[in-house]
């Protein structure tokens, strides 16, 4: 039986997995020139680093260590299936004369962002366009992405078989465009990388609340767009991501437990993130051109301004939640004017616009409509109900520590 690897070992590859997987996978998936054969390799490369680095050591490098022994996998992958198809004997030829490429170099190219760009094609049916990013870029699984998109992982399944088979019959290539064709897929570039944003500073399944190196890549791709192309709405993504990220260090105990908005130690909020996110803010409206990111991005910008909970002015919030619902139609934006409201006029208030919403269909499988629900009617004493509502979310959320923070709001009302 072969010997066991050290659990330290073990350990420090699980957190490489969860930091790295995005970069090395985009990686693979350019030098191979497939997303399947990526996979696979990539897998194959974490299972090698298990075997060797327990003898070898951690190389200086582990992340080019990844790609290359992935690649090579591949490779070697290909060369056996040569022998029953010749046109394999060919990819593999192609693409052992890159292999050293991948070995010598220490500074990767920014592939995640070339990845983003391929999933984002045009060509690519617009449905599947998120759900194959998330699953490539982020990491996700088809039941993560379905509860992200309100559907079922068979049809979040479908979508990517079908996304991955247009890319490859239409060898769509791989990189970041440039001149008239980068502002055209601007759009759907920056709604994943506000995607991959989300899921870092609110992980829609798992141990903990958040994934901070998801939402350090979002920020730096942000960056990186802004730099390839200064829009607005870049811009205005940007600003959101930062005052949003900027609460990241009070959102959670440091047991990991989340702590709501209006009880956040405000002290712990990163002040420079809120300064660069305000600026950002106050010259994209100075160019008078205004898109859905500038609406949320005022919304986060009202919330990072206020000095207390007390002080937030939830008039304009829920204001710009209505604007932002006018121009960019979505349950849960209504949702969150719900919210608003109920913070603005009272809960009863916002207790009938959710109760609406709910009876609409659309949010009966959302946890936090649930939740948003009970929390109304746990403050009008409404104790039955409350308690069914939380009852409800609890049957959705899959993230562990918002499990626990329904539980004991459920418990508090006993």
């Amino acid at each position: 039986m072969p010997e066991q690897p050290p659990v330290e070992l073990r350990a420090r590859i699980d957190a490489l997995y969860r930091a790295e997987a995005g970069r090395i996978l985009a990686s693979l998936i350019r030098l191979l020139g497939d997303f399947d054969r990526a996979e696979d390799a990539m897998h194959d490369a974490f299972g090698a680093a298990l075997e060797r680095w327990a003898v070898d050591g951690v190389p200086a490098n582990p992340r080019a260590w990844l790609i290359s022994t992935g690649r090579f996998k591949a490779i070697d992958a290909i060369r056996r299936r040569a022998r029953f198809d010749a046109a394999e004997d060919k990819i593999a030829d192609a693409l052992h004369g890159e292999t050293a490429e991948v070995a010598e170099s220490g500074e990767l190219q920014d592939d995640r962002l070339k990845l983003i760009f391929t999933c984002c094609h045009p060509a690519v049916p617009a449905d599947a366009r998120a759900a194959l990013t998330l699953r490539e870029v982020c990491g996700l699984t088809t039941e993560e992405i379905a509860r992200a998109f309100l559907t079922t992982a068979p049809t979040i399944a479908q979508r990517i078989v079908r996304a991955k088979a247009k890319i490859r019959e239409a060898r769509i290539p791989y990189h970041v465009p440039a001149g008239t064709e980068l502002p055209e897929r601007l759009a759907a570039v920056l709604a994943v990388v506000y995607l991959l944003f989300n899921e870092g500073y609110a992980v829609s399944a798992g141990p903990t609340l958040t994934r901070a190196e998801l939402s350090a890549e979002a920020i730096r791709l942000g960056r990186v767009l802004y730099e390839l192309l200064p829009e607005p709405e870049v811009m205005r993504l940007l600003a959101l991501m930062l005052l949003h990220e900027a609460r990241r260090a009070a959102r959670t105990t440091p047991e990991g437990e989340l702590v709501l908005l209006e009880q956040q130690d405000r002290a712990r909020w990163d002040q420079a993130a809120i300064r660069e996110g305000i600026g950002l803010v106050e010259r994209a409206l100075g160019t008078r051109r205004f898109g859905p990111y500038t609406l949320q991005a005022a919304i986060a910008a009202v919330h990072a301004e206020a000095a207390t909970a007390e002080a937030t002015d939830w008039r304009q919030i829920a204001a710009l939640y209505a604007a932002l619902a006018a121009m960019q139609p979505s349950p849960v934006v209504e949702l969150n004017r719900a919210v608003a409201v109920a913070m603005h006029e009272g809960p009863a208030a916002g207790l009938a616009l959710i109760d609406a919403l709910l009876a609409r269909g659309e949010l009966a499988g959302y946890y936090l409509a649930h939740s948003a629900r009970a929390d109304l009617c746990r403050r009008l004493g409404r104790k039955e109900e409350a308690r069914a509502a939380y009852t409800q979310a609890l049957e959705l959320v899959t993230s562990e520590p918002e499990r626990r923070f329904l539980e004991k709001r459920r418990r508090e009302l006993a």
